[in-house]
């Protein structure tokens, strides 16, 4: 099944990508890998959240927030190649926490973006993964995740 298909059938549209908040771009190519930039929850209605997990903002709030950044990745993987079917393999995920000193739960938040791989690309949505904690991210975001893909001509 197409990914586009597939997005179809879950009821996902792909939220607008936006502008990057510095002197980068959204993707870059180098072979046939694509790193995609580390993004924050920024959601159609032009609002980002902000928060930190383990003082005003829960595990569940983190996750969906997460989710929706895994859709801004999505939805970057898109406008930089055009066709979802270009993915090959999801390679690696790599997301920051904004967390207080003592949360733990940085990888069940992450998990938000790792799902919704899953539930979009099935297989090719496996990957490797990194969550961390940080003390604050930029402009008060409560998660900032990236990406590296594999993907075909």
């Amino acid at each position: 099944m197409k990914i586009e298909q597939r997005l179809q059938e879950l009821g996902i549209e792909l939220p607008p990508i936006g502008q990057t908040i510095g002197t980068f771009v959204h993707a870059k190519r180098s072979g046939n890998l694509l790193f995609l930039s580390g993004k924050g929850p920024l959601y159609p209605n032009g609002e980002r959240a902000k928060g930190k997990l383990g003082a005003d903002m829960d595990l569940d709030q983190g996750y969906q927030h997460a989710r929706q950044v895994g859709l801004l990745l999505i939805a970057a993987m898109k406008h930089a190649l055009g066709d979802l079917d270009r993915v090959v393999d999801i390679i690696k995920v790599f997301g920051l926490v904004n967390a207080t000193a003592d949360y733990v739960d940085h990888f069940k938040v992450i998990n938000g973006c790792s799902d919704l791989f899953m539930e979009v690309f099935g297989d090719k949505g496996t990957h490797a993964r990194t969550a961390a904690g940080a003390n604050s991210l930029p402009n008060g975001i409560p998660v900032e995740i990236e990406a590296i893909v594999e993907i075909r001509d």
